[in-house]
């Protein structure tokens, strides 16, 4: 029997993370797929030994930007009318009038909104977009290559990416079943849709719920519930060094034990150089009452600046920067990407440290693979650096409300409490990770190892409908 032909559309570092780095082309060979990468970063897959077609000169209609924005502030108003909940207001974006251009293009958005705020309206947005993604020379270049190529399914790893229309319009109009992603668990309700593919790939019930809540239009068997590809790595044990190797290749003492701060972005978590600091002072005075411990710091991937220098010279005795190896490939705006060695740096990290500390992350999901504890920053600083910000907006997050308990992290109310709290974790006095993994059953279908298997299933499934 003849392979099917799936084509992976890529717009971002994260689909390469999840489709491109673990098994998941593996699992799909096994399952009786050709994969071919549709690839629309600047990373050249075919290093890595893939097939792949470069798209170029991806762009699309210049209306679309203005149209999604404002399909995100009309849906987001619905959301509120909906729910009766004012916590959609805080997703949103400001409008920029730094130029002409952006002043106008600000003033256009807004008389768009109040014009389609309703259920027709949204409708007609929708439908403007994909007419004029379909005038566009790029939209007609899709059409050629999968033309050319005959693919049997279109699977888009980032359902919010506007570069991704057109190739899945293309798709739908030549009769070629097309799917998408719902690549993160804060996704759905930021109201950031930009596809209208065939079929969608969830994480979880929970997921699957959240996706036909905030978009009627999409039917019970449009959806399909996998896991995510994203843990799939923290089962599989050759990635590991030893202890001792970690250390020696990071400059770690092996007299101490090492806690992981996790870094946010700096619109996530404007204050993070303090809280860093906070724990690091902790940490000191940890030490100071006869503890050996110190302080991995990863950064955001994507977090370049210099915001924590200050930090890391003053407490230089405490932390280790540990920095994940992504590179700037191209120069585009976008070209920061993971490679597959920072998956590797990443499990390691877990794997050595003892528990991880940050604002809100999804790292919490990591380190409860490994069987351990999260602590979650919990207070705002005396002088914020971004004013009106508060971690109270964070943790109101439509996301963290898919926390079963709230014992599934230790909550950091204080800088004061740092010190107390780090130390009873370490001493086995509070230990959250039996919660931590019952929130993480509730977000990602289990067993997490098996999404990638579970999703090719669910590709064959797709295509045997469309014949």
């Amino acid at each position: 029997m003849k392979n099917k032909k799936l084509f992976i559309l890529v717009p971002d570092g994260v689909g390469l993370r999840n489709f491109a780095y673990g098994g998941f082309c593996a699992h799909a060979k096994a399952q009786g797929f050709d994969v071919t990468f549709w690839n629309d970063t600047a990373f050249d897959l075919t290093t890595l030994g893939f097939h792949e077609i470069k798209i170029s000169g991806s762009r699309p209609h210049p209306m679309t930007y203005v149209l999604k924005n404002v399909r995100i502030q009309v849906d987001l108003n619905r959301n509120i009318r909906r729910s009766k909940d004012r916590v959609y207001d805080s997703y949103r974006f400001g409008f920029s009038y730094s130029d002409l251009k952006q002043t106008l293009r600000s003033w256009l958005t807004r008389a768009s909104i109040l014009w389609h705020d309703s259920d027709s309206g949204i409708r007609k947005v929708r439908a403007q977009i994909k007419r004029r993604e379909r005038s566009t020379p790029y939209y007609r270049q899709c059409l050629e290559t999968l033309k050319a190529e005959k693919p049997d399914l279109i699977f888009c790893t980032n359902q919010r990416t506007v570069s991704c229309m057109a190739p899945v319009l293309a798709a739908q109009d030549l009769g070629i079943p097309t799917a998408t992603f719902i690549f993160s668990w804060d996704n759905l309700p930021k109201a950031t849709m930009a596809l209208e593919p065939d079929f969608y790939v969830v994480w979880s019930a929970h997921m699957k719920k959240e996706l036909q809540y905030y978009y009627d239009y999409i039917a019970d068997d449009q959806i399909f519930v996998t896991g995510t590809p994203q843990f799939e790595p923290h089962s599989d044990e050759s990635l590991l060094v030893s202890r001792d190797a970690f250390f020696a290749e990071h400059q770690l003492d092996p007299a101490k034990k090492y806690i992981c701060y996790s870094g946010d972005d700096v619109t996530t978590s404007p204050n993070d150089p303090q809280y860093l600091a906070d724990t690091a002072q902790a940490i000191r005075q940890l030490n100071a009452s006869g503890g050996q411990l110190g302080l991995l710091f990863r950064r955001c991937p994507v977090d370049f600046s210099d915001r924590y220098d200050r930090i890391l010279a003053d407490y230089k005795d405490v932390i280790v920067p540990v920095n994940p190896k992504w590179e700037k490939v191209g120069g585009a705006w976008n070209g920061m990407l993971p490679t597959k060695a920072d998956l590797v740096l990443q499990m390691n990290t877990i794997a050595h440290t003892e528990m991880v500390i940050n604002l809100g992350s999804s790292m919490v999901f990591d380190y409860a693979s490994f069987g351990k504890p999260c602590a979650y920053i919990n207070y705002d600083v005396a002088q914020s650096l971004q004013p009106g910000w508060s971690v109270k907006t964070i943790y109101n997050f439509i996301h963290f409300r898919s926390m079963p308990s709230k014992n599934a992290v230790v909550w950091l109310n204080s800088a004061d409490e740092i010190a107390d709290k780090v130390n009873d974790v370490l001493l086995g006095k509070t230990n959250p990770v039996t919660e931590a993994r019952r929130w993480f059953e509730r977000i990602n279908v289990l067993p997490a190892a098996e999404a990638s298997q579970r999703m090719v299933s669910a590709f064959d499934e797709m295509v045997r409908r469309k014949k």
